[in-house]
């Protein structure tokens, strides 16, 4: 077994200064909409549709979004299985935090997460290509339910209705990209002289990494279902609170293409979420009304949930660092020294 190195976590103030104003930004946008909505006369009947939501509902959509976090956390391991699993979840848990906080989304927990795991002394490389395996298998995943939600509705199942435009440039759009992304590797291996910057071979790496992973199924790949599914799920369930139940095929739709206004970077996507799930929402048949206050609704657990949790995550290893520190301070490195197998 080789040690790698000290997580520093402990990095003090200029951190938890950073993490402060993040969440005082994200408490005053939160402030900013419910003032929009109770002050703009347009938007007053949102305002009082979330006041009458069903408490019972909201409390299922909690639910579901940390059971999309877990599902997180364990597909998560399954590609970070060197690191032991209590520090595995701390990070993946992090990382969701991260993801909800920074703008840019899934993005910027990427990179929050690869600065955490190159502390702990795992490669660059390494980490590249870990962490872009996880990335293609959950998008993969988005891909494979666009495509399923394209069809439901163009076919009219789940309540949708028969409209090409709309079903199909969604699943058009999936095969593209699907198949750009698989072209990766080929190009790359079949072309091994060329000089190709290091991070597009670990890249490649990482897409046939997540290939791996399907072809030979583990119990963990139920998490990149449960990642989606559960989130998906909780934003059907602030359509149910509201007293208008959205059908699947509308509901996955107006999700997976509403959220690239996450893209935007603005901090936690506060405004341009909902204002890509509401339009996307309503383009597919739900009510204007509705559609608004169960976003808003959605947004708010979808944020404060995975943020809370990445805070304590993030605290839990700082602890662990503490204790670390506190019991090995004969050690050249203060800090926690998480052993794990030699990684290239």
């Amino acid at each position: 077994m080789a040690t790698v190195d000290t997580m520093d976590l402990s990095g003090g103030q200029p951190q938890r200064t950073r993490i402060t104003m993040r969440l005082a930004a994200a408490v005053l946008l939160s402030v900013a909409i419910a003032s929009l909505l109770l002050a703009v006369p347009g938007l007053r009947g949102v305002g009082s549709q979330i006041a009458h939501m069903r408490l019972g509902w909201i409390a299922v959509a909690g639910a579901l979004e940390l059971g999309s976090c877990a599902g997180f956390v364990v597909i998560f391991r399954l590609f970070f299985d060197e690191l032991p699993a209590g520090p595995a979840r701390e990070l993946a848990w992090t990382e969701e935090g991260s993801g909800a906080l920074l703008p840019g989304g899934g993005v910027g927990a990427l990179a929050i997460g690869g600065v955490l795991l190159r502390k702990a002394g795992m490669s660059t490389r390494s980490i590249i290509d870990r962490s872009s395996a996880l990335f293609f298998l959950t998008s993969g995943v988005n891909v494979v339910a666009l495509i399923a939600g394209g069809v439901l509705f163009a076919t009219g199942g789940a309540g949708g209705s028969f409209d090409l435009l709309r079903a199909g440039l969604p699943i058009g759009g999936a095969l593209v990209a699907t198949l750009a992304v698989l072209a990766i590797p080929p190009v790359v291996v079949r072309s091994p002289h060329r000089p190709w910057p290091s991070w597009l071979v670990d890249l490649a790496a990482g897409i046939d990494r997540a290939r791996r992973s399907v072809r030979r199924p583990s119990w963990r790949l139920v998490g990149a279902v449960g990642y989606l599914g559960f989130d998906i799920a909780a934003l059907g369930a602030t359509f149910a609170a509201a007293g208008r139940p959205i059908a699947a095929a509308p509901l996955i739709l107006g999700y997976l293409i509403g959220y690239l206004a996450n893209l935007v970077p603005i901090p936690g996507g506060f405004g341009v979420l909902e204002g890509g799930l509401a339009g996307c929402l309503i383009a597919y048949g739900a009510s204007p009304t509705q559609a608004a206050a169960a976003v808003v609704v959605y947004h708010a657990i979808a944020f404060w949930i995975p943020s809370l949790g990445g805070l304590a995550g993030f605290a839990l290893l700082r602890r662990r660092l503490a204790d670390g520190a506190h019991d090995g301070a004969a050690q050249p490195c203060a800090g926690t020294l998480i052993a794990q197998p030699a990684m290239s």
